[in-house]
């Protein structure tokens, strides 16, 4: 048996009764449910429709995002989350740069590297370079200024975390802004790479290894180890070409608002949901949710 979940957007919610009719009898669907009035509905499906492409297609053009995916094990016992444009809106590094005057160059590669076009060390390399000399109380700066949670993350850690889960952070970033937003949020633990500073300055390098694709792959392998959990037990998301790896690995992989190379390859496509619709594809509702002030650390 399967679940179909259809999604909108907090902000712009679209979902009506007759408007999800025509698709649920299209997928032979079963008993209907509300997951969020407006904004999310499941119901079960004998299986995967052989239209599903053209269905998921008409949806995206309506603002709605569908999710099909295996009825058994839905509700995972593990988060793993990429950082930059997943659990916060901005790329850290991108923020550095403009601080440094070399801003539009930056996130030039960035968005390069994240779609899968340059390989992301080689990039990662590249874009700190560019930072040599800018002094570390910048760091703090972006933090204070610049640095905003992606809508739903909070609610995504509270939950998911109230019901046992465990929650890991990791990034293709850097330790300085990890261990801030997992501390915010309520991560259990980070891994990100480290910028070299010497006499209050970044040194334009980064402290080897750099984590990168497989080093995602190789946590995710790790931590799931140490807990005695699988694999399968674990929802992953993000958004960029170095995320891919671990998305595959998941039992459920989530590309949200993802780079175009990235949401090719995944079957869990969020392009108008928030990081809620990560608690909705697990079949939670709206009234299940744990307000962020119960759990969250502070900042």
């Amino acid at each position: 048996m399967y679940v179909a979940t259809l999604l909108s957007s907090q902000a712009e919610p679209v979902l009506t009764v007759g408007n999800v009719l025509p698709y649920h009898k299209e997928l032979n669907g079963g008993e209907f449910r509300w997951l969020q009035e407006g904004v999310a509905c499941e119901f079960p499906i004998p299986q995967r429709p052989v239209m599903e492409k053209r269905i998921w297609q008409q949806l995206q053009d309506r603002g709605v995002d569908l999710v099909i995916q295996n009825a058994a094990g839905r509700r995972k016992k593990m988060l793993l989350a990429d950082m930059d444009s997943t659990m916060i809106q901005q790329e850290c590094i991108d923020e550095l740069a403009d601080e440094a005057g070399v801003g539009e160059r930056v996130a030039s590669i960035t968005a390069r590297a994240m779609n899968g076009e340059l390989n992301f060390e080689d990039a990662l390399r590249e874009r700190v370079g560019l930072l040599a000399g800018l002094p570390d109380s910048v760091i703090d700066t972006v933090l204070e200024t610049r640095i905003t949670a992606m809508p739903g993350g909070p609610e995504l850690l509270t939950t998911m975390k109230d019901n046992g889960a465990y929650c890991a952070l990791v990034s293709g970033g850097f330790t300085d802004f990890t261990e801030s937003v997992a501390r915010a949020l309520g991560f259990d633990e980070n891994r990100a790479n480290r910028l070299e500073i010497v006499d209050g300055a970044l040194t334009g390098r980064v402290i080897p290894p750099i984590l990168g694709r497989e080093a995602k792959v190789e946590a995710l392998k790790d931590i799931t180890a140490r807990l005695g959990i699988t694999c399968d037990d674990v929802i992953a998301v993000g958004d960029g070409a170095n995320d891919l790896g671990m998305l595959d690995l998941a039992g459920s992989g989530v590309a949200l608002h993802a780079k175009p190379a990235v949401a090719a390859a995944c079957d869990i496509r969020i392009n108008y949901g928030d990081l809620t619709a990560l608690l909705f594809v697990q079949g939670y509702s709206r009234d299940e949710f744990v307000p962020p002030s119960k759990l969250m650390a502070p900042a």
